[in-house]
């Protein structure tokens, strides 16, 4: 027989669906993809610990802020299974996405910054172009805009300074 965990109540999975704002398919699909994990109930139903409402919704804004589910899988296998996460633990997990949110801020303010001049892309369809990347010499350094994607006017052949 299932019991409730005094600080980790069981939950019917309507009633995370509720609490969630998700679809009960798409706590099932979760479930399916071994991100959260449920109990059966003598009657066969599926319980959720009450603390599988922070996963979920920790899911969710991570979708909402590009990761790939192996990514998101990746942060929560860092958290405890079958206890309630403490704030540490959640701590340690932020630490981590923190690192990571601002790494990509860091690129698309530079994306941002960047939009407005040559990206070595090989249109050379503006002034700053031709000078930033003459007769399209960027595409010696790879494929796609070059200058967005790491390399500059300083990383052309034969440029020394």
């Amino acid at each position: 027989m299932l019991r409730s965990r005094k600080n980790d109540p069981l939950l019917a999975i309507g009633a995370v669906s509720d609490r969630t704002g998700l679809a009960v398919s798409a706590i099932r699909f979760y479930e399916s993809k071994g991100l959260v994990e449920s109990e059966r109930a003598e009657s066969g139903h599926r319980r959720f610990r009450k603390s599988v409402i922070r996963r979920l919704s920790f899911i969710l804004i991570s979708q909402r802020l590009g990761y790939s589910l192996d990514e998101i899988r990746d942060q929560l296998e860092r958290l405890p299974n079958g206890r309630t996460p403490t704030e540490k633990d959640w701590n340690k997990l932020a630490v981590g996405f923190s690192s990571d949110i601002e790494q990509r801020i860091a690129g698309l303010q530079q994306l941002q910054e960047s939009l407005a001049g040559c990206i070595g892309c090989g249109c050379l369809s503006m002034k700053k172009c031709h000078l930033w990347n003459p007769d399209d010499a960027a595409a010696d350094l790879g494929d796609g805009p070059r200058y967005l994607l790491g390399n500059s006017a300083k990383d052309l052949p034969g440029k020394t300074s």
